[in-house]
């Protein structure tokens, strides 16, 4: 297994492993599943494209032996501060230590272009992933956000607001 910087040819293989994290059927063999709240898609390859074309930021993609894609992380700069976002693992994978991998790989990035603020959003009824990310180290900063997305990225079940998490590292 190896964390390395994704590329544009990622990309179609990309939006297959994050949609099959986040929606769909194929996202309930998992934990982090969104497939309740938000249905639809949760990328396209042209919303990826466009986001990888970003000179501020980076997907790091995490292969296994047979260079299938297993688990990736998007950062992006922002200010004086890293965002993190889209940590994906495999479904059939989670729970076996990939997630807790890539956030270290993802604060290991931070620490290599000196930025000492990891920022994120998550889903506040998402207690099972708040409690995640808070025993690693984040922190719910009182910043509740609402989820406004487009059609192209999703279709709201409901109204979804999202904690505003942060880290120094």
């Amino acid at each position: 297994m190896s964390i390395t910087p994704a590329t544009l040819t990622d990309v179609p293989e990309l939006v297959v492993l994050i949609n099959s994290a986040y929606r769909g059927e194929s996202s309930k063999k998992g934990w982090t599943t969104e497939a309740s709240l938000i249905g639809g898609q949760r990328i396209d390859d042209e919303g990826l494209t466009e986001q990888m074309s970003d000179p501020n930021a980076i997907i790091l993609k995490n292969t296994n032996e047979d260079n299938q894609l297993t688990g990736c992380v998007y950062l992006q700069k922002r200010g004086e501060k890293l965002y993190l976002g889209m940590l994906t693992v495999l479904p059939t994978l989670q729970a076996n230590g990939l997630g807790r991998r890539l956030l270290k790989a993802a604060e290991d990035y931070a620490r290599s272009i000196n930025y000492h603020t990891i920022t994120m959003t998550v889903i506040t009824t998402r207690t099972e992933l708040l409690d995640w990310y808070e025993r690693r180290g984040y922190a719910k900063t009182g910043e509740v956000i609402p989820l406004q997305i487009t059609e192209r990225n999703g279709i709201l079940n409901q109204p979804v607001e999202m904690f505003k998490l942060e880290k120094t590292v």
